[in-house]
């Protein structure tokens, strides 16, 4: 983490971006969050390829957008893991945008997407789950934005009990119990989902935690979109235990723990050094 740089400050600062203000982005933010982006790896080892596109050269659009001049897309290839992957590198792209003072927000379906894909050189092979407009937010969102905002109760979230437990799923988690640990939870508590479903679980296994989906949503010809926010919600687990000094890693190890109907296991946080 770069010196004066607090993901868990961005990820509690970080807000879904529909208006921007008609500026381009300045050449100096764009190559800085080419770096940026350019460094992202994910948990998987599924490389997922960025892109920063200009909207006026490839004819990209999106209809819930106002005021962006330029996108970021990923793609990968289609595998087992690569919704884990795309979401967890895809936020960790956003947060990186959002410390530089640019605004994002996934798009899946909102969006020209042959437009997207032609641009991206999405291959039969690949998926390009999500793309997003980059820019610097205006000063006021538009009605339709806010009205959206409104309709998906974009700034509330599920309890804390609801999406975390101590040991099984029949047991929620305390938050005054989790200790140190519940800061972290909070930020993956508050990362962002597809109609913010909230589909990520987390059952506290001793020193380990392991992740679920808690599937809502059919799959899309794009996969699950679910198991993309799941990704997003690791990405913030990960971050904020750095940050406070907890090192480990992810791995794929189902812990056999019974699951509720619609439950599925995603993969599972473990001390250590990577």
């Amino acid at each position: 983490m770069e010196s004066g740089k607090s993901y868990i400050k961005l990820m509690k600062k970080r807000k879904s971006v529909r208006t921007f203000d008609g500026r381009p982005l300045t050449a100096e933010d764009r190559e800085k969050l080419a770096a940026a982006i350019a460094g992202i790896g994910n948990p998987f080892g599924i490389p997922v390829e960025f892109r920063i596109l200009d909207a006026a050269e490839y004819g990209l659009t999106s209809p819930v957008i106002v005021g962006a001049h330029a996108y970021l897309a990923a793609k990968a290839k289609r595998q087992p893991d690569f919704e884990l992957a795309c979401g967890y590198a895809f936020e960790r792209a956003c947060l990186e945008a959002l410390a530089l003072g640019i605004g994002t927000v996934m798009l899946a379906a909102s969006l020209n997407r042959p437009a997207f894909e032609r641009a991206l050189e999405v291959d039969g092979g690949e998926v390009m789950p999500v793309a997003s407009p980059l820019g610097y937010p205006a000063e006021k969102r538009s009605v339709r934005e806010t009205l959206m905002r409104k309709g998906i109760r974009a700034d509330t979230r599920l309890p804390f009990g609801e999406l975390f437990f101590d040991g099984s799923f029949g047991k929620p988690l305390d938050q005054e119990k989790a200790g140190a640990l519940a800061p972290v939870l909070d930020c993956v508590r508050w990362s962002p989902s597809a109609a913010n479903r909230q589909p990520c679980r987390a059952v506290i296994d001793g020193d380990r935690v392991h992740f679920y989906e808690a599937k809502s949503m059919k799959d899309s010809p794009l996969g699950d979109i679910q198991r993309f926010d799941c990704g997003i919600a690791m990405a913030h687990f990960e971050l904020a235990s750095a940050e406070q000094g907890r090192t480990g890693s992810f791995v794929r190890a189902d812990p056999g723990i019974p699951l509720p109907e619609g439950v599925f296991y995603a993969a599972s946080w473990q001390p250590g050094n990577a």
